[in-house]
């Protein structure tokens, strides 16, 4: 029989710690009140993760990812990290925020998704609550995954069926939420952005629109069901890829024209109804990733997206792209290439935070290996170890202020680097020095170039 579990003191665990389940898991345990009618909330939670490292850096109070502070939380007495799959047997709520990669030719890499299913399924087969339980996706997926790869999954392994209709049969329910964290950005937050939920029936989606609000300040929007909730995911990032993709173009055509194409977006902004979209690398986890989430299932419905793919192809040739203007530049110019000394400031995949995945900057790091020029990386986010394990690349957090360059290249606008004033970058210049600048960062009488 069919029993959805109290709203107020469920058992809940946050299925990946990582950049969206960690902030994720603190929200739940953090929310005392509930925001709906200001009941007071007594859930248990649980954090897993598989990774027993991820595990002991959180119980001692450290997160490498830098999103979430959890010295200043203090201790939270209904949270608990582990990685221990046995906490997981009579919990009520799942939700699911493991990675969602794609693999060498860029398709979906299900791995993480099927084993976190994998993982539940357990769970449930040995579970004893009188509830049936809930699972909720947050990862990014294409559209129809969940209800096609994760539901059969779960069912095969549990035994169990999902929730459709009246059963005296056990069952559980599904829904799908898609995350809306932002690395980096700590103004808005879990709380402060509306959440898109969804269920697998009416009365399962109605229950997980519920949990949500309770601890979403700026309330929810439930979809009308799980693959429009995917769909929506995937066509937010899309959309910036595209946007962005066409001001990587239209650089490349200023460019040809001479125009400085940062002080063409500065004056077309005045404009009321105009999109501000900068030029620049498009990696990390998301725009530069889900895409291909919606290309794969398009394809496989019979339809190849030629301006969505069009676009992908412009931003993954954009890093190599940049580094070859720099090499003409100082052809141009009769600057010696090989053996000269470059200064490559940034390589996590945006400003401000600590991620490296699918970074767009080691395609810049390879091209300038291609021409035998040596390079030093500097990012004060990005973590040394993690960048060596992953690229091979070692990097330095801070910058050796007694060496020159005779290239300098600024690829991410960390709050470091625009802290530093005219007299600073000229200390780190040579005297036939040439400059890059993606961000339009760097004092203009340095005569860098620009996009």
């Amino acid at each position: 029989m069919f029993k959805l579990p109290n709203l107020i003191d469920c058992n809940l665990a946050v299925i990946g710690l990582g950049y969206v389940g960690l902030p994720l898991a603190l929200e739940f345990a953090n929310r005392k009140y509930s925001c709906i009618n200001k009941k007071i909330l007594k859930r248990n939670i649980i954090g897993f993760d598989i990774s027993e490292k991820r595990i002991r850096e959180l119980k001692k109070g450290n997160d490498l990812t830098k999103e979430s502070d959890l010295k200043k939380i203090g201790n939270l007495d209904n949270l608990e990290f582990t990685n221990d799959e046995s906490k997981l047997i009579n919990v009520d709520v799942f939700i699911v925020t493991v990675p969602t990669p794609i693999d060498d030719s860029k398709k979906p890499d299900l791995n993480f998704l099927n084993l976190a299913c994998v993982t539940i399924g357990k769970a449930l087969k040995k579970s004893k609550s009188e509830y049936s339980p809930i699972v909720i996706f947050e990862s990014t997926v294409y559209p129809g995954a969940t209800e096609e790869f994760c539901i059969p999954i779960i069912k095969k392994i549990s035994g169990i069926d999902v929730f459709t209709k009246p059963s005296s049969k056990k069952c559980f329910g599904c829904g799908y939420s898609p995350e809306r964290i932002n690395p980096g950005d700590k103004n808005h937050r879990i709380s402060s952005i509306v959440k898109v939920t969804s269920g697998n029936n009416e009365e399962v989606s109605n229950w997980i629109d519920q949990l949500y609000r309770s601890v979403i300040e700026a309330g929810t929007y439930n979809a009308q069901n799980i693959k429009v909730a995917e769909a929506a995911k995937v066509i937010e990032n899309t959309q910036r890829d595209l946007n962005i993709a066409l001001v990587n173009e239209l650089s490349i055509i200023l460019r040809k024209l001479e125009i400085d194409t940062i002080d063409v977006l500065n004056a077309a902004k005045t404009k009321w109804n105009f999109i501000p979209f900068y030029p620049g690398l498009v990696g990390g986890h998301c725009i530069g990733v889900d895409p291909y989430y919606l290309t794969y299932k398009s394809e496989q419905a019979g339809y190849s997206p030629e301006l969505i793919l069009a676009g992908r192809k412009i931003n993954d040739e954009i890093p190599s792209w940049y580094i070859e203007q720099l090499i003409l530049e100082m052809v141009r110019q009769g600057k010696k290439i090989a053996k000269s000394n470059a200064l490559l400031l940034g390589f996590t995949f945006k400003e401000n935070c600590t991620d490296i995945r699918n970074t767009k900057v080691i395609d810049m790091f390879k091209t300038l290996k291609k021409y035998d020029i040596n390079t030093e990386v500097v990012d004060p986010y990005a973590n040394k170890e993690e960048t060596l394990s992953h690229y091979g690349i070692k990097i330095q957090n801070t910058i050796e202020k007694s060496k020159k360059y005779q290239i300098i290249i600024l690829s991410v606008a960390h709050e470091y680097f625009r802290s530093f004033n005219y007299d600073f970058w000229k200390s780190l210049c040579d005297k036939e020095v040439i400059i890059l600048d993606l961000k339009g960062i760097v004092p203009k009488n340095l005569n860098p170039i620009r996009p």
